[in-house]
């Protein structure tokens, strides 16, 4: 019979390393997660119509980590706008 044959091998290749890898199924529950879901609290806060931006909804780290951000940026241009001023004047010979 001469149909399609497989392009790629139904065998395993032999493991590189030493080290086998666990599969999620393969975990006991008690190892995946301890920790508490934070995702639907989080969906709440995200989702209440309640005027600000999505990057302001957390309060006062997300204000701080904003205004930290546009110094930055502002303080950034500003030094790369004199840094070009400074390199476009031609240097004073004595």
């Amino acid at each position: 019979m001469q149909g399609l044959k497989p392009i790629v091998s139904t065998e395993s290749p032999a493991l590189i390393f030493g080290t086998t890898t666990k599969l999620a199924s393969d975990l006991p529950a008690t190892d995946s997660f301890l920790g508490k879901n934070k995702v639907p609290d989080l969906q709440k806060l995200f989702q209440k119509a309640d005027g600000l931006p999505v990057h302001l909804k957390r309060g006062v780290p997300d204000k701080l980590l904003y205004r930290t951000t546009m110094a930055l940026t502002i303080g950034g241009t500003i030094y790369c706008l004199i840094a070009l001023y400074m390199a476009s004047q031609p240097r004073n010979q004595k």
